[in-house]
């Protein structure tokens, strides 16, 4: 199964320190039969964007805890075995909670397949919608549009022997 896990670049030296990206059970992000129904989509090519972008307002998430970590969203896509990963069902189609899952168990930095950053030029808008995101969660309109300049920069694809080099930003 096919998870992208949350991280700030300090988060992914750490995990090229260690060689894990958790010893679980932590959040990541996945096409979970909420985020099916929540998107009414049979393509599995939107719906794995989806979760990506899930996972990418969790990084924000992460960013805004940690005002000393560099302004840029870090996902990682990684492959766990089936059965590993589960939803909580409580939260259900909670809008908040689409795609999470908890993923049990230690999952290894070499099992990744890629890793998304964003480039240096969203440094400041990543930084604002960092400090909007609270605000945002509590409905002001004007923070949501700050959070949503964020969304406007995807996230670049990197191959994980690249790794090393985007630990180097985190300094």
């Amino acid at each position: 199964m096919r998870v992208y896990v949350p991280l700030t670049l300090s988060g992914l030296a750490e995990a090229y320190k260690t060689g894990e990206l958790g010893t679980g059970p932590f959040v990541a992000y996945a096409v979970t039969p909420a985020l099916r129904e929540w998107y009414l989509s049979d393509d599995i090519e939107e719906l794995e964007y989806a979760a990506l972008n899930r996972a990418a307002l969790a990084s924000l998430r992460l960013l805004a805890a940690d005002p000393e970590a560099p302004r840029r969203r870090v996902v990682v896509a990684v492959d766990v075995p089936d059965g590993s990963a589960h939803a909580d069902p409580d939260r259900g189609l909670d809008p908040a909670a689409l795609g999470e899952l908890r993923v049990g168990g230690t999952v290894s930095l070499a099992k990744a397949a890629a890793v998304h950053v964003d480039l240096g030029d969203a440094e400041g808008d990543v930084s604002a919608a960092a400090d909007a995101l609270a605000a945002a969660e509590r409905g002001d309109d004007d923070a949501q549009f700050v959070v949503d300049g964020a969304e406007d920069h995807e996230l670049l694809w990197y191959a994980t022997q690249e790794i090393p080099n985007l630990v180097g930003l985190a300094d």
